[in-house]
């Protein structure tokens, strides 16, 4: 009774969060329902064991969901994110719009930039683009997710994308976790999107298939209750307030607007390899400070310094493009509300349905899969992510439940941490992009496409190269470790 209550709550969770209700009242509904077929005391789970991790999930992730918002949002705002689309335009042109679409994307998120953002500044810049090339529209949803969904949200060493954040708590590593395998998974699903897209559009040209697409959708996909109800559930940026501040009519030059995006990846490779373990932190292990280490906190610390940095050397360049700094600060830090709760409420599910009994039986078929510990934890994250519709939800259910084990596991199979964590932020950003994601929704609805239209090639370069990427990393840390 108990697995069944689990399968009913999961399924309730997933279909009505499908059809746009809110997850903030799905999750704890849900949790509750696998709870009452255990015959376990629901009000203890909801106020002790949904409320508390949740809060947990809050406590240690919320300043990275609030500095990356407004970051997102300054950028927007100051023109930076349209003077590097509009860069990458000029210098690659109509000829190569696909990959003037996928690297500015890529450029952008990789930078600090949330893709939520980039998506509102970047899909009516493709599709420019495409009409003057004479691309159809439905491969623009593919190129823009190639860009900014795939290899640099989970696979890119030093990504400040929060699924590249998550993992760090739990195996003790940094944003640089596996740089090596990162770099090779980046090339794999960059290698293989790229190749996709640009056999998609050469088979479109023979048919005689043009650009057939509408005029940007941005604003009234800002607008759709729907997008927005799933959108948060999937990134850390609300689209609801993508819209609030003014953004400026002269974008700056290229060296300004790529600036800031430099301070973050430099500040946080100095603060991962270089500051934080040079300095005592031995006053953490005090009880005041949690009990805790540098290998549990340095992580997010580094990214909250680099954004910190960036977002006042953003301010400093861009002051007179700022003409409304007060709401756009005010957009920037309220994008961030509504996603972390909704992600927190993820968590509380799963922390719920981690302690009934039934779920014993789920941990020991995970971790009874054949092929050890990486392909178990790949699996997990997988599934969790396909089911939840979010990479990043997934992912903290997966390592809030069995992140501990996977640790004992590691350790017996003397596998580095560093490697387990480039698998699971990999693994949960491989199924995430099922239908009913919110990042799939919004995309598809910003650049004015469909499901019937655009998602195929989606699965191809956002599903199948992440899992071509994730199985290349499997195979070579299995053969020669972390590197």
């Amino acid at each position: 009774m108990g697995l069944l209550g689990i399968l009913i709550g999961l399924a309730l969770l997933v279909g009505l969060a499908y059809r746009g209700w809110s997850v903030l009242g799905l999750a704890p509904l849900a949790a509750l329902i696998a709870a009452a077929f255990s015959g376990d005391p629901l009000l203890a789970h909801w106020t002790q064991t949904f409320m508390g991790s949740a809060a947990g999930f809050i406590a240690q992730f919320f300043p990275l969901f609030l500095l990356g918002a407004l970051f997102g949002k300054l950028m927007d705002d100051s023109g930076s994110v349209t003077a590097i689309a509009n860069f990458m335009t000029e210098k690659l042109g109509p000829g190569r719009s696909v990959l003037a679409v996928v690297l500015a994307g890529a450029l952008v998120t990789y930078g600090g930039v949330s893709l939520f953002v980039a998506m509102f500044v970047i899909a009516p810049m493709g599709q420019v683009l495409f009409r003057a090339a004479d691309i159809p529209n439905r491969l623009l949803a593919p190129a823009v997710a190639l860009g900014t969904t795939t290899f640099t949200m989970t696979a890119m060493p030093g990504t400040p994308a929060i699924q590249n954040a998550i993992p760090m708590p739990f195996f003790g590593t940094t944003p640089f976790a596996a740089p090596g395998l990162g770099l090779i998974a980046s090339a794999v699903m960059l290698g293989f999107g790229l190749w996709w897209l640009a056999r998609a559009e050469k088979l479109a040209r023979q048919a005689g298939e043009g650009f057939g697409g509408p005029a940007s959708s941005a604003d009234e996909a800002a607008h759709d209750p729907v997008v927005r109800e799933r959108a948060t559930a999937a990134q850390s940026f609300d689209p609801a307030e993508a819209e609030h501040g003014q953004r400026s009519a002269e974008p700056p030059g290229i060296v300004i607007a790529m600036l800031p995006l430099a301070v973050v990846m430099a500040v946080n490779l100095a603060m991962s390899l270089v500051i934080l373990p040079n300095i005592d932190t031995s006053f953490l292990a005090e009880p005041q400070w949690g009990g805790t280490s540098l290998a549990g906190v340095g992580g997010v610390w580094s990214v909250i310094v680099a954004l910190s940095a960036a977002i006042v050397v953003l301010y400093a360049l861009n002051r007179g493009r700022l003409k409304t700094l007060r709401d756009t600060v005010d957009a920037g830090l309220n994008a961030a509300a509504l996603p972390v709760i909704s992600v927190a409420s993820l968590v509380g599910f799963g922390a719920v349905v981690a302690a009934l009994p039934a779920f014993q039986v789920v941990s020991d078929w995970v971790l009874g899969i054949e092929g050890g510990p990486l392909v178990g934890l790949a699996l997990s994250t997988n599934v969790l992510s396909a089911l939840t519709g979010s990479a990043s939800g997934g992912l903290t259910i997966a390592l809030g439940a069995l992140g501990e084990t996977y640790m004992q596991l590691a350790g017996e199979y003397n596998i580095d941490p560093a490697l387990m964590h480039r698998v699971a932020a990999i693994g949960a950003g491989s199924l995430d992009s099922l239908p009913h994601n919110g990042a799939v929704v919004t995309l598809l609805a910003v650049c004015g496409s469909t499901h019937k239209q655009s998602y195929f090639d989606i699965v191809m370069v956002g599903i199948v190269s992440a899992l071509l990427a994730l199985g290349v990393v499997i195979v070579l840390g299995t053969a020669f470790g972390s590197f």
